[in-house]
């Protein structure tokens, strides 16, 4: 008896809302008492409503009461608090506005703990030990608590759904089956559920692979990182060890240079002064005599002046030249020549090599090509802007504008001799190596050009250095109204609108190089797949009275 006056005290002293015991007590109007917090969210949940009601008694307040601590309901709790009060037990666990209630219970109700499909009622853990306990109730369905038991009621015929039609996709009662539902395919419920859980777990099985497969992808892609990052690391490493050394042998050999000029400035300045030295050695020894004559010659006694003229010695023949001739003041002139010439040569050194350098960056490339562009303005999203190298260009061919036009003159240009320069064939190749995904156009008029690609490395003299007639470029020819794509000397006919703008893409990591038509539209006219091994530079073979203009394209 005790021990029920004790859980008897417990209830009177937990918040119905969050079933512990209260904290800052309120008490609202109808006599509900609350945790000051709880009733104000709840409250604050219903403050779009423009009214608030009592979680229990669901009286309505308008407007929002004003929430005061109940002082003398804190002290009682404070002192039963002392004396061993705590939370309600488990059992006498009431329901709360987020639970479901136990539709068996009177007065304040507890909270269910489980809900039957059969009684469609649902149960807090008092009322639901019938079901453990009697035969009767072994075949009853229990689940989770479930506040829309009533959507198993048929609305027409007030019988428990138990049926599924399968031609209308809905669940039916048994009289359903029989009425409205007549002929159609129908199975129980339990029969559809098997075979919808049949296909779920299909479903599941299938969903379960593909989470497999995507977390071995992701671990294989953050392997991915961990190598490219310790890759690069090393790299960056040594690629400074590197250059930190060319830096320093760069170091030591200015100051070898420096020191060398200063050796040999010390070695000439020094032989000068030798040099200067004995000539004012002669010149005092010359004054001498000079002097001595000059008084001999001021003697008035000639027995005096014949007895000592033939004493004098006679002039000493000088071990110098007459005269010092001198050169032009270029002394060490030419060593800056010669450094500036070694400056030049390093300088196209490391341009030449810094391409390998950047496409062998720039190839590292862990996941699969992006598609080729679509339209003319996703192709623009690549544009590279190319300038034609003069040192490449036929001494036919003349380039002007900033580079980027050429012509055929039909007469030779005064290009200085380089080997570079083609000998034979009327083309030219841009200074800029071509990496990665490129995109240019090209617009001529006149008889005809062929566009172009080409490995560095193509043969600059005879037929065999013309562009596709060899292994080391791809070219498409367009004249005479027709196109013609070459490569290795083998000759591909190529259909499409003519036009007097070509559109040339490169993905050079991937190996795509396409060749298009470009007017109003844009339209493929070849496409290469294969494997580029070196950088590659745009060129141009020109017709007679042909121009070419590398566009700017933006």
């Amino acid at each position: 008896m005790a021990q029920q006056n004790n859980q008897l005290d417990r209830a009177k002293f937990c918040c119905s809302i969050c079933l512990d015991l209260l904290k800052d007590p309120v008490t609202i109007p109808c006599g509900h008492s609350y945790c000051m917090n709880c009733i104000q969210s709840y409250w604050d949940r219903e403050d779009e409503k423009k009214t608030h009601s009592c979680p229990q008694c669901r009286q309505s307040f308008t407007p929002r009461p004003v929430l005061v601590k109940n002082t003398m309901l804190a002290d009682l709790v404070e002192e039963l608090k002392k004396t061993g009060l705590q939370a309600a037990p488990a059992d006498l666990c009431y329901a709360g506005p987020e639970d479901v209630a136990c539709d068996v219970c009177t007065g304040r109700k507890l909270r269910a703990v489980k809900s039957c499909l059969f009684c469609l009622i649902s149960y807090c853990e008092k009322h639901l030990q019938l079901h453990y306990d009697s035969p009767a109730f072994e075949k009853h369905k229990l689940v989770e608590p479930s506040e829309k038991l009533q959507d198993n009621i048929c609305s027409r015929h007030d019988e428990v759904m138990k049926m599924f039609c399968r031609t209308d996709q809905q669940c039916i009662c048994y009289l359903c089956s029989v009425d409205e539902h007549k002929g159609h395919d129908t199975v129980s419920a339990a029969a559809e559920r098997t075979e919808r859980q049949r296909k779920l777990e299909g479903s599941r099985q299938n969903i379960q692979q593909r989470i497999q497969d995507r977390e071995e992808d992701v671990k294989v892609l953050q392997q991915e990182v961990e190598a490219i990052n310790g890759s690069a690391d090393k790299a960056a490493e040594h690629s400074e060890k590197i250059f930190t050394e060319l830096i320093r042998l760069m170091e030591k050999r200015r100051s070898d240079v420096k020191q060398q000029v200063r050796s040999q400035q010390e070695t000439e300045v020094r032989r000068v002064k030798e040099l200067q030295e004995k000539l004012e050695q002669e010149i005092t020894e010359l004054k001498r005599k000079d002097a001595e004559l000059k008084k001999l010659s001021h003697t008035e006694d000639h027995n005096q002046f014949l007895h000592n003229c033939p004493s004098l010695s006679a002039l000493s023949e000088s071990t110098h030249s007459s005269s010092i001739n001198i050169r032009p003041l270029r002394y060490f002139e030419d060593v800056t020549a010669a450094v500036s010439e070694a400056r030049d040569k390093l300088q196209d050194v490391l341009r030449e090599t810094w391409t390998n350098i950047s496409l062998t960056v720039t190839e590292v490339d862990v996941l699969l090509p992006q598609p080729e562009p679509k339209t003319r303005a996703g192709f623009l999203r690549y544009s590279h802007e190319i300038t034609l190298d003069p040192n490449t260009a036929n001494t036919w061919l003349l380039l002007y504008e900033g580079s980027r036009k050429v012509a055929n003159m039909r007469q030779q240009q005064s290009y200085s001799s380089h080997p570079d320069r083609f000998t034979y064939c009327c083309q030219v190749l841009s200074r800029e190596s071509l990496t990665g995904r490129c995109y240019w156009e090209v617009e001529w008029k006149g008889t005809g050009i062929e566009v172009a690609v080409a490995y560095k490395s193509i043969s600059r003299a005879g037929k065999v250095s013309e562009f596709g007639r060899n292994d080391k470029s791809w070219s498409l020819d367009c004249v005479n109204n027709s196109y013609y794509f070459y490569h290795n000397k083998v000759q591909t006919p190529v259909s499409g609108p003519r036009s007097s703008r070509v559109g040339v893409y490169l993905d050079h990591s991937a190996g795509i190089l396409s060749f298009y038509s470009v007017s109003g539209t844009i339209t493929l006219l070849h496409r290469v797949q294969t494997t580029f091994t070196q950088p590659l530079y745009a060129g141009v073979w020109i017709y007679p009275d042909t121009t070419a203009e590398f566009s700017k394209v933006k």
